[in-house]
C-alpha cells in the first residue's frame, strides 16, 4: 500500500516503458549529423545574407494584427527604406514580420525572410520576394543578428525580447559593430528602459552609463530613416 502511495505522489509510470539505451556509437552518429546540419545551415544563411549587403532587421510580435498601429507603422517604415537602396529583413512570419516585408514588396524592393520549419506546418507570409528556410532556431537567430545596418525592434514578446537582449550583448561585447538599435513604441519600451536604468545601471551597476547608450527609443517616422540612413554600410 505505501509503495503505490509513493508511486502516485512520484507520478511514476504504472508500466515499464522500452526504453533502449544510446551507445556511444549512437551518440558520435547524432552529434555528427547535427554539427553537418548546422554548419549547412550557417554556411547557407551567411551566403543568402551576403547576398543582400545593405540591409535593415526588423523584429516585433508575430501576433499583431492588421489594425494594430505597429503593423501599419512597419508597413510604410518597409517601404521607404526599401525606396533608400535597403533590403528588408524579417524572419519571414505574420505580424510586424508580415508588415515590413508588405512595405518592402509594396516599394518593389527587396524583402527577405529568414525562415523557420516547425512541425505540421511552415510560418511563411506570402510578401517574401526571396527567402532561407532554417531548421534550428539558432542558427536562424545567428543570420538575423549578421551585418545588418540597423535593428529595428517593435513591441514583441519573448522571442523579441530576447533577439534585443542578444543584440544588445553582442555589441556590449565587441562581437558586432555598434549599430543603431531602435525600439519602436516608447509605451511599451520606456517601463523596460525605466527597469534597467534604475535597477539594472543606477542600483546595482550591472552595467554602465554607456550601455544604457546603445539602444534609442524613436516613434518618429522621420527620425527613424535619419538615423539608419546616418549609419555607415558594414559592406560596400
Amino acid at each position: 500500500m505505501a509503495k503505490k502511495k509513493k508511486k502516485e505522489i512520484l507520478n511514476l509510470p504504472s508500466v515499464k516503458l522500452p526504453i533502449k539505451p544510446l551507445t556511444s556509437q549512437d551518440i558520435d552518429k547524432d552529434i555528427q549529423r547535427r554539427v553537418s546540419k548546422i554548419n549547412k545551415e550557417l554556411k547557407g544563411g551567411f551566403d543568402f545574407i551576403k547576398s543582400h549587403p545593405k540591409s535593415v532587421t526588423f523584429f516585433g510580435s508575430a501576433r499583431l494584427k492588421k489594425d494594430s498601429p505597429y503593423y501599419q507603422k512597419a508597413i510604410r517604415l518597409g517601404e521607404r527604406l526599401v525606396k533608400l537602396g535597403y533590403s528588408l529583413v524579417t524572419g519571414g512570419g505574420p505580424g510586424i514580420m508580415e508588415a515590413g516585408n508588405q512595405g518592402a514588396m509594396k516599394g518593389y524592393g527587396q524583402s527577405v525572410g529568414l525562415t523557420i520549419k516547425l512541425p505540421g506546418e511552415q510560418v511563411r507570409n506570402p510578401y517574401l520576394t526571396n527567402f532561407f528556410n532554417f531548421h534550428y532556431f539558432f542558427t536562424r537567430k545567428v543570420c538575423l543578428t549578421f551585418s545588418a545596418e540597423a535593428y529595428v525592434y517593435f513591441p514583441g514578446g519573448f522571442g523579441t525580447l530576447d533577439e534585443f537582449f542578444e543584440i544588445l550583448t553582442l555589441v556590449q561585447t565587441n562581437k558586432i559593430e555598434k549599430v543603431p538599435i531602435i525600439l519602436v513604441g516608447r509605451e511599451f519600451w520606456q517601463p523596460l528602459h525605466s527597469f534597467m536604468e534604475r535597477n539594472v545601471y543606477r542600483k546595482k551597476a550591472m552595467i554602465s552609463k554607456e550601455d544604457m547608450k546603445f539602444y534609442r527609443i524613436v516613434d518618429d517616422e522621420n527620425k527613424i530613416i535619419e538615423i539608419i540612413k546616418k549609419a555607415p554600410i558594414r559592406r560596400g
